[in-house]
């Protein structure tokens, strides 16, 4: 219904574009229905669909939310071919600590959202893991200039620095000694929301609009699904094309010092990173 509403080809199991399976890779059993992330599973097929229209689509269903079963699902993902894993939620960041290394896929793109609650309520697993590119939030508006747009940091995405793992070797900002959160960002504002079809219960489905985080990671793995071509570990290639980035240098979520952990600004910054996609040359 998506991809028939906005002239996208047909994306089904018949003509081989999309598979879905469980998180042991069969077809035969799925958990039971859950309205929250069935909403969450239509946002990211719907997102990936808009910026890859010609992308492949897998998605791998967990038994539970539990991090046995989610990183479980990931590396199924992993083995089943994905270049790009797409991960739209977020875990208390010390529970998830211990499954760092279960996101770790060289050449594989993982992605995390940063999670909508602003600065000051603690980082979010996968997102701090140094293993995935971490995707923040922004405000878009209409404008008479080049670009067509202004950007913010959206009032929501949320930043900061890990309390539990380690700096990368290519992030290199200094008020923080260990990870640092956000890498880029997209749009999530859900005052201006994306239209998704998608569940409005149980039994029916119909067009809904959302926001958030859960928006900008897959519009980001849908920017890597487009590029296509080799990717380094976590977010390094992000921070070596740095200039292929619109840089978002205002916006505020939170009361924070350093100011650039809650502050759009020049250069790098929390809660958007290094900016968000101009083209594909930095995914």
């Amino acid at each position: 219904m998506y991809r028939a509403q906005f002239g996208l080809p047909p994306c089904t199991t018949a003509n081989g574009c999309f598979r879905k399976v469980n998180q042991t890779g069969s077809t035969s059993s799925f958990p039971a229905p859950n309205l929250g992330w069935e909403e969450e599973t239509a946002l990211d097929l719907d997102m990936v669909s808009a910026i890859c229209r010609n992308c492949k689509l897998l998605l791998v269903e967990a038994n539970s939310p539990s991090f046995d079963d989610i990183t479980a699902a990931v590396g199924l993902a992993a083995d089943l071919g994905a270049h790009v894993i797409n991960n739209s939620y977020g875990g208390d960041e010390f529970a998830g600590t211990p499954y760092d290394t279960d996101y770790f896929y060289p050449g594989i793109a993982v992605v995390a959202s940063t999670g909508d609650a602003g600065y000051g309520t603690g980082l979010e697993f996968p997102s701090s893991s140094p293993n995935v590119t971490a995707v923040g939030g922004t405000t878009l508006a209409t404008a008479a200039n080049l670009r067509g747009w202004t950007e913010t940091a959206w009032g929501g995405s949320n930043s900061g620095c890990s309390a539990t793992l380690p700096k990368p070797s290519w992030q290199h900002d200094t008020g923080c000694t260990t990870r640092m959160v956000a890498d880029v960002a997209a749009v999530a504002d859900p005052n201006t929301g994306v239209a998704v079809y998608g569940p409005s219960s149980d039994t029916t489905s119909a067009w809904i609009v959302l926001g958030g985080t859960s928006v900008a990671a897959p519009i980001i793995s849908g920017v890597y699904g487009v590029n296509g071509g080799p990717v380094g570990t976590g977010a390094s290639d992000v921070y070596a094309h740095s200039c292929s980035l619109f840089d978002v240098t205002s916006g505020v979520t939170g009361f924070c010092d350093p100011t650039y952990f809650c502050h759009g600004g020049v250069g790098y910054d929390g809660p958007t990173g290094l900016g968000t996609p101009n083209g594909t040359a930095a995914f």
